[in-house]
């Protein structure tokens, strides 16, 4: 069977079972199914319902949804067509990290396998996606390694960023223009406040970033995951892995903050237009002190 065959909603389904999993949560119940997915409980329990009738995955009452190894086969697959066109999204279509989740959501369904092959290969093979998540290969071997959340870090130790999570656009966007991305190294400092917690970035491909530091709410330190930075050589070597895609998201930041200035002066222009304030080539008019 190829996860096209199945409904769009069973593929989700295995997606977000793959990756409460994935990103450190052992129990895939029906509650967070269905929070993952923004419905009910109840719909989500006759999904699965349905996928268990297929063989996809196992499911007592009141227990834990669990792959099976052909629902995990299915699930590598989807999640793969997710990540290489949130890749192509970003690097050949320039679009931000937090715009590439919402698309990639429509596209993983319908794209060919040669087209999802094509623009691998255009990629040359990458083996992570814009977000730092490991990117399954054409065999299906997913290299994960082993990492923590923020939110169980200990103060004052330092750590290599190894991925942010795609859920929550607003809080991607803070943590792309404070220069939280992936191969960047932090140091948990103490807590200001009890529930507000402080990083301090020491090192990655941001040269002005470093020593700055970004204050983020308990309850959001679970949307990065790292690996303790303890051998300095390894901790270079991971984050000159990542150094592409960060250079490409800050890229993409200042590009974006173009565009806001080119629009900001399009409407001050119209607007002056509008008040008689603006002559034809855009000079500002005399004794105004306006100017386009």
């Amino acid at each position: 069977m190829h996860v096209l065959d199945l409904p769009h909603k069973s593929q989700d389904y295995l997606k977000a079972i793959f990756d409460l999993h994935e990103w450190g949560d052992d129990r895939a119940t029906l509650g967070k199914i269905a929070e993952r997915l923004g419905q009910r409980t109840s719909t989500t329990s006759e999904g699965i319902k349905r996928l268990a009738k297929q063989g996809l995955v196992e499911h007592a009452p009141y227990a834990d949804v669990v792959l099976t190894d052909k629902g995990q086969e299915l699930a590598v697959q989807i999640v793969r067509r997710h990540r290489l066109v949130e890749t192509y999204l970003f690097h050949e279509l320039g679009y931000g990290l937090d715009e590439l989740h919402d698309e990639a959501e429509i596209l993983e369904h319908a794209v060919s396998d040669r087209f999802l092959e094509r623009i691998s290969a255009r990629m040359g093979h990458p083996q992570r996606d814009p977000h730092g998540d490991p990117i399954p290969s054409i065999t299906g071997a997913v290299n994960v390694p082993e990492v923590l959340s923020l939110s169980d870090a200990t103060c004052g130790a330092l750590y290599l960023v190894d991925r942010i999570s795609d859920r929550d656009p607003e809080l991607l966007r803070y943590l792309r223009d404070r220069g939280v991305l992936p191969g960047v190294t932090l140091r948990m400092r103490e807590r200001p406040y009890p529930e507000l917690a402080e990083l301090e970035i020491v090192g990655g491909c941001q040269p002005s970033a470093s020593g700055a530091r970004v204050q983020l709410p308990i309850q959001s330190l679970s949307a990065v995951l790292c690996e303790e930075a303890t051998d300095h050589a390894e901790t270079q070597g991971k984050a000159a892995s990542h150094a592409e895609t960060q250079g490409k998201a800050v890229s993409h930041t200042e590009t974006q903050g173009k565009a806001a200035s080119h629009a900001e002066t399009s409407v001050r222009r119209n607007s002056n237009a509008d008040a008689g304030l603006e002559d034809n080539d855009g000079a500002a008019m005399p004794g105004t002190g306006v100017m386009p």
